[in-house]
């Protein structure tokens, strides 16, 4: 797992075609605002959580933001043990996020 900045995180985003963008937050958080293009997975929902990302494509490359950057990092580290290489965990999470946001 890579701890990025704001702006190192946005820019490295942008430029990677192989990019899978994951929003660990709430349900109810998502639809208040995320990032576009974002897939919504609860970590607070174990089970499941475990269950979707043993399904996930490992090869990818991915882009892990939560509300201030600890669900997030803790998201960074269970990708990692289940084998995905790179993991970059958002610092300061979607509070401190200056980009483009929707909501549902």
């Amino acid at each position: 797992m890579k701890e990025l900045s704001q702006q190192d995180w946005k820019e490295q985003l942008e430029n990677d075609e192989n990019a899978f963008l994951l929003d660990v937050r709430t349900d109810e958080e998502y639809e208040e605002k995320h990032i576009p293009n974002s897939t919504q997975l609860d970590i607070f929902q174990a089970q499941k959580f475990m269950d979707t990302v043993n399904e996930f494509d490992k090869s990818k490359n991915f882009y892990v933001y939560c509300r201030s950057g600890k669900r997030s990092a803790q998201a960074c580290q269970i990708l990692d043990q289940v084998g995905v290489e790179n993991t970059f965990n958002l610092e300061g999470g979607i509070l401190d996020w200056t980009g483009e946001t929707k909501t549902s």
